[in-house]
């Protein structure tokens, strides 16, 4: 447990982890379970609900999945590895493989590396040299990526292109755990597209481009403005006091803070913490608050809210 807790925190805690809900750890039992059948639903259901009923019930279902899979790779809801990638495997969100999303994300939670290139793996960020030496077509769509609506339309493409180009480097020098694991994903993938040929109304061109690729833009909300460069560690990521929408297909992963200082509590348990100490981690933070993402849609449709230029790297 963090050392920067007092002891009341500290207290508080560890009454939520020893609780009954803590202990079973049931309402991620639950959302496994409905997520699951949401998705066999939707698509065993959708002869009968109609190809446009059914992608829109699908794509937050897949950010939700999304969501899923990460509080999995944080170790929830078993203290089974193995268990909870079992469980998480599933590529119903199809363009990262679990055991690529938990291993880069692991490595993310290094906060001392927090919005490094080159070291944080989830940084959006480029070095001054990477920038100079940066074509103008992508500078400007690094700088589009860096409004609202610019990530939700190129977001997904800039992560999937710089995807691609890290996995077919390691491919090519013949990394054997990268093969399989992406032998695996595509089995599985496989599958899944079997699955969905088979039994829905959706063709598998349609899951893929109209709902993954939609369902990973909805999903980069979120990680629009989580992290700042800031020179202490811990205010580099965000307090965002998102409406409940939001904060429930993220699973509470808008109050980011207290999830980077606290990446082994349920998510569940989040807001209780946050409440409970609002103004603590509000200092905390150095005032790192955002009002929800509506401010952000307020404030940065058309205003870029920083470089993609790192300002220290």
């Amino acid at each position: 447990m963090p050392n920067y807790l007092d002891d009341a925190q500290r207290r508080d805690v560890l009454h939520l982890r020893q609780s009954f809900t803590g202990h079973t750890e049931w309402p991620t039992w639950l959302l496994l379970i409905g997520v699951y059948s949401g998705w066999f639903g939707l698509l065993l259901s959708s002869h009968w609900l109609g190809l446009w009923p059914t992608t829109a019930a699908m794509i937050p279902l897949v950010v939700l999945w999304m969501s899923v899979q990460h509080e999995l790779l944080h170790g929830h809801p078993t203290r089974w590895l193995w268990v909870n990638k079992a469980l998480g495997y599933a590529p119903f969100a199809l363009w990262y493989p679990y055991t690529l999303y938990r291993d880069t994300h692991l490595a993310h939670h290094r906060d001392d590396d927090l919005t490094l290139p080159g070291l944080d793996p989830e940084s959006r960020y480029l070095s001054r040299q990477h920038w100079q030496h940066t074509p103008r077509l992508i500078r400007g769509l690094r700088w589009l990526d860096k409004t609202l609506p610019g990530r939700l339309m190129c977001g997904a493409p800039l992560a999937l292109v710089a995807l691609v180009r890290e996995v077919f480097s390691r491919l090519r020098r013949g990394d054997l755990p990268t093969w399989q694991m992406w032998l695996t994903h595509v089995a599985f993938t496989l599958l899944m597209f079997w699955f969905i040929a088979r039994f829905s109304a959706l063709p598998v061109w349609h899951y893929v481009l109209l709902i993954t690729l939609p369902a990973l833009s909805v999903s980069m909300v979120r990680s629009y403005y989580e992290h700042r460069p800031a020179e202490r560690p811990e205010q580099r990521t965000v307090i965002n006091e998102a409406a409940w929408v939001w904060s429930w297909l993220f699973l509470h992963l808008n109050l980011h803070l207290v999830h980077h200082d606290l990446p082994g509590l349920p998510w569940y348990f989040l807001p209780r913490v946050y409440q409970a100490r609002r103004e603590q981690w509000l200092a905390r933070s150095g005032g790192f608050l955002v009002r929800g993402y509506g401010e952000l849609f307020r404030r940065h449709s058309w205003s870029p809210i920083d470089s993609p230029q790192h300002p220290h790297a």
